[in-house]
């Protein structure tokens, strides 16, 4: 029986209004593909439309970051009870660049994944190693330490997405699938061992010509694309040849 996975993304900090809907219909224009749940995280600007838009076709929407409170004084913040009021019924967690950029620590991953949970939405959060720790050999002690801390939140109803972080960004290469295996077993473990069996996706320069690889070598349960998503018809071939490859 062929696997059903995910195929997602976030667009970042792009798209105005008028892009996001645009986007929208070019992607309900195309075929539906069968044995793939797709999901797509807009800007907050855009949630709400796209929520409108895509709800009805089945595609999961989702936030890409909500505070760990429900509402007071956080300016800027976006609360998960104000993202599902939008239509969310998603929220990414965690990633590399709020990690980085923004000072995102396990700890605040753990609040926001149990914040998220509470309302219902669903947790994506992102995992991964630097180049620096994967080149002195501790990845997957990154990964366990990264993965606990948000499956600490609940041990259901999360999914992991691994996104090396050195294979994110403009002139990056994703990872060998063969790597990416390893890395996703390690995360399958970790969720095993406290009692969780969290689905876990690839993240990390996703495109046409790899993303079959890390659904047939990787073993992913589905894959978090990026720029390549922007267009709607990549996004829509990456699916589809996701599919393919599960169903092999």
């Amino acid at each position: 029986m062929a696997r059903r996975i995910r195929v997602g993304t976030s667009w970042k900090m792009n798209k105005t209004r008028a892009e996001a809907a645009a986007w929208c219909d070019a992607l309900l224009a195309a075929p539906r593909i069968d044995g793939v749940d797709l999901f797509v995280m807009p800007p907050f600007t855009a949630l709400a439309l796209v929520a409108d838009r895509l709800r009805p076709a089945g595609v999961a929407v989702g936030a890409q970051d909500v505070h760990w409170e429900d509402a007071g004084a956080w300016t800027g913040a976006i609360s998960a009870l104000q993202a599902k009021d939008c239509g969310a019924t998603m929220a990414e967690i965690g990633h590399s660049e709020r990690r980085r950029w923004f000072g995102e620590t396990d700890e605040t991953v753990a609040a926001k994944t149990a914040a998220a949970l509470r309302h219902g939405l669903t947790p994506l959060v992102c995992v991964g190693e630097t180049a620096a720790e994967r080149d002195a050999g501790a990845a997957d002690a990154v990964l366990d330490r990264q993965a606990r801390a948000a499956l600490a939140a609940g041990p259901a109803g999360v999914a992991l997405a691994y996104e090396p972080v050195w294979a994110i960004g403009v002139g990056a290469a994703s990872a060998d699938p063969a790597y990416a295996r390893a890395r996703i077993a390690e995360l399958r473990e970790t969720a095993a061992r406290v009692g969780a069996a969290a689905p876990v996706l690839y993240g990390g320069s996703v495109d046409e010509a790899t993303c079959a690889a890390f659904i047939a070598d990787a073993g992913a349960d589905g894959v978090f694309v990026g720029r390549a998503a922007l267009d709607a018809r990549r996004f829509h071939e990456i699916a589809r040849l996701c599919a393919a490859a599960a169903a092999v």
